[in-house]
């Protein structure tokens, strides 16, 4: 698979975070030849926070990660991650796949079954054959390392490229580390998208306070990124702090911006690696009633598929922005509206703008990063989503996607 043209230079070089391991097999859960299972074991005394997918119909591995938040901590946890299948609309069969990969973990590694994690990425409503993924828990156990670039690889689908971020922060003189893995690339939408993340870190902080810290920044990074308007069945964002590095973090500002950062860095990774993208987009709003307003009316360019092909084309075609304001369903007045590409002003307070240049708007269309901004001149509200073009890639994709 060619990989995406905006996809980073390198992968990063993630800290090792003490109290974390990693391993991964090649199942065979439905690729062949490449790895498709990773698990990761926490040491003792890991708090585990989480946000999940609001899907009605999500999958049986969300809704067993969703109940075993907030449980005793004392002992080790777990997180075990298969990609080819995703253990979704598969009944009581997925409950009992769930079940049985709990269960191995545990066996294997005397981790309460209440504290291993699963989540599981692919096709959705076909069963989840559990048992090659068991037959390789002892060696994965076994073959447990720091190194985290080859579980980011594992948890991929459609991906073209392995996803991670990190950052370093000193907190009361002691170093803090933060370093996370992602999976994502199409069926992605806010609330949250068809994606797996997980973040590490050896700050110490309590699960409650973690966990409120962890669906703020989720709010402003992961579900504000869209590549085609779809919701997964397993979204699935979970972030353990192993408490090794001693440091407190509990209402730390410089720990919180960081942790942000992190997920930022790999929302937009996600984005970058839409299925078929060439194109970046930032899709900023201002001027809105309310910041709820100006969500709808970023949401409503970010997922138009007559904007993101135009953008494909390279096309500066500046009305499809109106005719997303218009339909978003916010406070909009026609003759307060402007937009713009990048710094270039091409429609100020209901008119296309004086000094407008079609020349100098369709020069801009050519860089992979854009930037198109709308202020509804009504009040203060502010929001910005991130996206990427509509390509023939993404049809291709998608249509031999169980092929």
């Amino acid at each position: 698979m060619q990989i995406s043209p905006l996809a980073p230079a390198s992968f990063p070089d993630l800290p090792d975070i003490n109290g974390v391991t990693f391993a991964t097999a090649a199942a065979g859960v439905k690729y062949k030849g490449r790895t498709d299972v990773m698990l990761a074991l926490l040491a003792p005394g890991t708090a585990v926070a989480g946000v999940f997918t609001r899907s009605a119909t999500r999958s049986a591995p969300v809704l067993d990660c969703q109940a075993k938040l907030g449980g005793d901590a004392s002992g080790g946890a777990a997180i075990l991650v298969n990609s080819g299948n995703s253990n979704a609309f598969t009944g009581l069969a997925g409950d009992g796949s769930v079940a049985a990969l709990t269960a191995a973990v545990a066996e294997a590694s005397s981790v309460d079954a209440a504290r291993v994690f699963t989540a599981s990425t692919g096709v959705i409503g076909e069963p989840l054959p559990h048992d090659r993924i068991t037959a390789h828990m002892a060696d994965l156990v076994a073959n447990q390392q720091a190194d985290g670039i080859d579980a980011a690889r594992a948890i991929m689908t459609t991906d073209t490229f392995a996803k991670g971020a990190c950052a370093e922060i000193t907190v009361h003189g002691q170093t803090v580390k933060i370093a996370g893995i992602a999976k994502g690339s199409g069926m992605i939408a806010p609330d949250m998208a068809t994606m797996l993340v997980y973040i590490f870190t050896d700050a110490k902080i309590g699960q409650s306070a973690l966990q409120a810290m962890v669906a703020g920044a989720n709010d402003r990074t992961f579900n504000c990124i869209t590549v085609d308007s779809d919701t997964s069945t397993s979204d699935s964002l979970m972030v353990a702090a192993t408490g090794a590095s001693g440091a407190d973090v509990t209402g730390n500002s410089e720990f919180a911006d960081a942790l942000h950062s992190v997920m930022l860095d790999l929302a937009h990774q996600v984005v970058r690696d839409g299925e078929g993208a060439t194109k970046f987009v930032t899709v900023a709003v201002s001027g809105a009633a309310d910041d709820a307003d100006a969500r709808k009316v970023a949401l409503s360019i970010a997922n138009s598929p007559l904007v993101k092909t135009a953008i494909a084309g390279e096309d500066a075609n500046w009305g499809r922005i109106v005719m997303a304001v218009g339909k978003s369903g916010a406070v909009a007045d026609r003759d307060r509206l402007s937009i713009r590409f990048g710094d270039i002003t091409v429609a100020r307070m209901g008119w296309r703008a004086p000094d407008y240049s079609e020349e100098a708007t369709s020069a801009y269309m050519k860089n992979d990063a854009l930037e198109i901004g709308v202020d509804l001149g009504i009040g203060s509200g502010a929001s910005t989503v991130w996206t990427c073009d509509l390509t023939h890639g993404y049809i291709s994709i998608n249509a031999d996607y169980r092929s």
